[in-house]
């Protein structure tokens, strides 16, 4: 046999092999729904903060008298979006934020406290997080991630809803709407206990607990326990700061005694001329008052003092949940690892302006003493104390813009959001830039070089992310990330908006609302007081239809003509906690009348014998 022949044949044979093979794995790799990278060194961490109820103007750096150093320390070092918008109420906003879908298809149109019976018929309106869509905790610890959450969640608390199913490897959760912050309690009469949760399993609180300070140190202790083996982590902090209870250790409210003697209306025009100065909000800001704000000068003298001090415990609270991110800096510096840490820091809504009070329920203050809470001033903020900012002093967190939570006001929509750390080119820099919540989940995917989904993840239909990737503002390739044509629709409660380039409609119902559409350029005009709709009824057509269309695809459903948020928290809470009740006893009561009847039974048959 010829060598030369056998040689090439050989050759090619293993030729045609290498080619198989080749073939083989590119066919594999092209039929992948989703290839994702790679850990590498040059992956940056990404911790992601999330107040709860901050104002547009409560951080030092938008213009507030609040002592935030550690915050206004990641401005200066990265971009401020100062026309950033978000949902007005948390659990929608969550549900955005991890997953890049609109409210009303990703199952979080509301909280689920709030639905009203007529809207959970309906798929959609289910208000926990649905299984068709995909958490950026889930991509992230795909592609190599550890993947931390410490802090309040509200997506839903059944086993398969937590965060520790859904993407997060190690969890501190409070499940609920909000909690005490000092001990393990309730602060609504809708629930039984305050739902904690650690690693998808029921968690009870340490004694010395406080929560910005617990969760910092879980995100310390759940970034050390993986630290050495050189993979990156995604740390996603909700913190409980500044919802109610607003409560505050008591040498961080003393930095403030004082400080709101002068009382909202001249606070909020502090905060205007500030945030002017600093080019948050244009020059001569025109302002509004937000209905239902009472006049500071009617207060009587004990009431002004209260107030004033209330505010003080929610000034402490802010400054203390700065100072534990302080913390967590320090702690990154230490291991040499800040230099390689994307934070992006925001709220989950505008101020909370509603009084549980106010509900319509003559009980609250009964149930405040049967818990342990006191509202007295000596103490108020403190461990066992119930405290709340409520609808005028918010009008001072979020100035100078209009209403505040739940309602589609830019007090209740727009809040502050700060991006820092390595690749972000714009360094202490400010962008009007319209961004909303939904862009936040893209921005993340690209910051950990991770790629899209587009609408399938491991071989399964999900819902398709709708946001818009940041980094062309953030690496100042870009000034805007939409065009004038592009729209961005919301609802929430039956309150509405849509914004379009500098513009916006504008739907405001219930106790404080009109029911009436308005139109705005929020751009020169913030605050909400020129009303646009008369003078362009063009613009404000081709407005309302874009958001006819907004609600037709997103299948968004009418509220009852007598809807309440407030009201409907209370109602549904009561109705699930007394029908459980109801059905125990019931459950009980049947029970002693089949004992009762086998007894009877067995006492002839011994008889009959």
């Amino acid at each position: 046999m010829n060598p030369t022949r056998n040689y090439m044949k050989c050759n090619t044979t293993l030729n045609l092999l290498l080619i198989a093979i080749t073939l083989l794995f590119t066919s594999r790799l092209q039929a992948e729904p989703n290839p994702i990278s790679q850990p590498s060194v040059d992956r940056p961490n990404i911790v992601l903060i999330l107040a709860d109820d901050l104002g547009f103007t409560d951080i030092s750096s938008f213009g507030g008298e609040i002592n935030t150093p550690n915050i206004a320390a990641l401005a200066a070092q990265g971009l401020s979006f100062t026309n950033y918008h978000t949902a007005a109420s948390c659990a929608p906003t969550r549900g955005m934020l991890l997953t890049g879908v609109d409210s009303h298809r990703n199952g979080v149109p509301n909280i689920p406290e709030a639905l009203p019976p007529e809207q959970k018929e309906h798929e959609n309106y289910q208000g926990v997080l649905s299984k068709k869509v995909v958490t950026v905790a889930t991509m992230l610890k795909d592609s190599g991630y550890h993947t931390y959450m410490t802090g309040k969640w509200h997506l839903g608390k059944d086993p398969d809803l937590l965060p520790y199913a859904r993407g997060f490897e190690r969890t501190i959760t409070m499940a609920d709407t909000g909690a005490d912050n000092w001990e393990q309690k309730p602060y609504l009469p809708i629930y039984e206990k305050a739902n904690w949760f650690a690693d998808g399993k029921e968690h009870s609180l340490p004694d010395e607990f406080y929560s910005s300070k617990y969760f910092i140190d879980k995100t310390i202790e759940f970034i050390e326990s993986n630290r050495k083996d050189g993979k990156p982590f995604f740390s996603y902090i909700p913190f409980q700061a500044v919802h109610i209870p607003v409560q505050a250790p008591r040498e961080f409210t003393q930095k403030y005694m004082g400080v709101y003697d002068e009382g909202w209306t001249i606070m909020r025009e502090k905060r205007r001329l500030a945030a002017e100065k600093l080019g948050i909000i244009p020059p001569d800001t025109k302002t509004t008052i937000t209905p239902g704000t009472q006049d500071w000068d009617l207060l009587s003298a004990t009431e002004k003092r209260f107030q004033s001090k209330s505010m003080a415990v929610y000034a402490g609270m802010v400054d203390a949940m700065d100072t534990h991110i302080g913390r967590l800096v320090s702690y990154l510096k230490e291991i040499g690892q800040f230099d390689n840490t994307v934070f992006i820091f925001t709220s989950d809504n505008g101020a909370e302006g509603s009084d549980p009070n106010s509900s319509g329920s003559a009980m609250f203050g009964l149930w405040l003493k049967s818990v342990g809470y006191s509202t007295d001033y000596e103490t108020l903020g403190e461990k066992g104390s119930y405290n709340l900012i409520g609808p005028s002093k918010a009008t001072i967190a979020v100035s100078p813009l209009s209403y505040y939570k739940f309602y589609a006001g830019e007090g209740g929509m727009r809040v502050p959001l700060i991006i820092s750390g390595p690749g972000i080119q714009a360094r202490g820099e400010l962008t009007k830039a319209l961004t909303y919540v939904t862009d936040i989940m893209p921005t993340i995917l690209t910051l950990g070089n991770v790629r899209d989904h587009n609408g399938t993840y491991n071989g399964v239909m999900v819902e398709t992310i709708v946001g818009k990737n940041l980094a062309p503002l953030y690496n100042k390739s870009a000034t805007s990330i939409r065009s004038d044509k592009e729209s961005i629709g919301y609802e929430l409660g039956g309150n509405k908006a849509l914004f379009k380039g500098d513009y916006k409609i504008v739907f405001n119902r219930g106790s404080l609302g009109d029911g009436v559409w308005h139109l705005y350029n929020i751009a020169s005009d913030p605050g909400e007081a020129m009303d646009l709709a008369h003078s362009n009824p063009q613009l404000f057509e081709d407005l309302l239809r874009d958001y006819d269309l907004y609600a037709a695809n997103n299948n968004v459903l009418a509220v009852p003509e007598d809807y309440n948020q407030v009201k409907q928290v209370f109602v549904n809470g009561l109705i699930r906690l007394y029908a459980a009740k109801t059905v125990m006893i019931l459950m009980a009561v049947s029970g002693l009348f089949v004992i009762g009847y086998f007894w009877r039974r067995k006492k002839m048959r011994l008889k009959t014998h």
